[in-house]
């Protein structure tokens, strides 16, 4: 945690010399932080990051030699820093960006569209916001080469989907919801689900509408489950998990298929976890499993009460592999939290009570 006598130490990464000046000039400008390197490429940035130990880092993306994402993933997991993207890359969605997320980056600031006006000050406060922000982080070492996930079950305690969905039409439904630090999370989760899960399982992450549809695809290359971003008015299906859009809340209807709404941000957020937990909860019953990820705020700690009432179980992220440890506390504060585990625990607990909950169904979801 930055000491409030102390200045923010920050380390610049971008290979162009104008952008350097304008980051430092900026970020100097803000009597909370200060300079303190800067680096010409990926390269640099990595040994600046151990030698230094910058409180946040600022990192482009394109640059020679090393570029944004492999020195992320280095510092990530050898030395890990606070890391906020600042790039072209970060617009529209960008694959990059996303990438750098799933690595560990704690946000990303996209530089100005024009080609020609590169005056970085229309994006100070943003800047100078998130940085602050990313500051506070307590990282954690990211290990996204490695899977550290439990033994799988036997045959006999997974039943396969395809039975659970003809037996009566209910099977578990697993929601997972997350923030800051949410994509590195959701694809180590994801990675370690097995290809046969007799679970819906549906995805609400606080994360910018124009990068969702991409994330699903990402996620899709890495997962042994089919990852799709959530339609409208779609039936969900067990052994399929459903990326709700990040313009639209997601909710189940009283006959289960998946109603998107592009109305209000609920609690000050959209998609809202709370009103996924809540609706899913109240279909699916104690066949529901709620599973709260790293993140900040306290979206979800109505959902999982609802999800513990109706009779599900509820799942959230210790406070050692959280790279935020805002909505699983808050949702620890409620009492509705089953078990609190470690990330690379999760996914094998959700597959043993998925196995658990499949046996009964449909009996349980009555």
């Amino acid at each position: 945690m930055q000491s409030p006598d102390k200045k923010i130490r920050v380390l610049v990464v971008d290979d162009s010399a104008f952008m350097c000046k304008v980051l430092q000039e900026i970020i100097n400008s803000d009597p909370q932080m200060e300079v303190i390197g800067q680096g010409r490429d990926g390269r640099d940035g990595v040994a600046l990051a151990e030698s230094l130990r910058p409180d946040v880092i600022t990192m482009d993306i394109n640059m020679p030699h090393v570029d944004g994402l492999q020195a992320t993933e280095l510092i990530m997991s050898s030395h890990p820093r606070p890391i906020v993207i600042v790039s072209s890359e970060s617009r529209e969605g960008a694959a990059s960006t996303l990438k750098a997320l799933e690595l560990g980056a704690i946000d990303f600031v996209p530089k100005p569209s024009s080609g020609i006006d590169l005056d970085m000050k229309t994006v100070r406060e943003e800047l100078t916001r998130k940085l602050k922000l990313a500051a506070k982080v307590r990282v954690v070492r990211t290990a996204t080469r490695s899977k550290l996930a439990a033994p799988p079950m036997s045959a006999s305690d997974m039943p396969k989907a395809s039975a659970i969905a003809a037996n009566g039409g209910k099977f578990p439904m697993v929601a997972i919801a997350a923030s800051t630090g949410g994509p590195a999370a959701v694809t180590r989760l994801v990675s370690g689900l097995p290809k046969d899960l007799p679970a819906a399982v549906f995805l609400v992450l606080h994360m910018p509408p124009e990068f969702t549809k991409q994330f699903a695809v990402q996620l899709s290359e890495i997962g042994g489950l089919p990852i799709k971003q959530a339609e409208n008015n779609e039936t969900p299906k067990p052994g399929v998990i459903y990326l709700c859009p990040g313009s639209h809340h997601l909710r189940l209807s009283s006959g289960g298929k998946i109603l998107l709404d592009s109305g209000a941000r609920i609690d000050g957020y959209r998609p809202s976890a709370d009103a996924a937990l809540e609706s899913i909860a109240a279909y699916a019953r104690t066949l529901t499993i709620g599973v709260v990820l790293t993140g900040m705020g306290g979206d979800a700690a109505k959902g999982v009460k609802a999800v513990k009432s109706a009779g599900g179980t509820v799942f959230a992220q210790d406070e050692a592999t959280s790279m935020i440890f805002g909505m699983p506390a808050e949702a620890i504060k409620t009492g509705a939290v089953d078990e609190v585990l470690p990330l690379d625990g999760i996914g094998g607990a959700i597959e043993k009570r998925v196995g658990q909950l499949a046996r009964l169904a449909p009996v349980g979801a009555r």
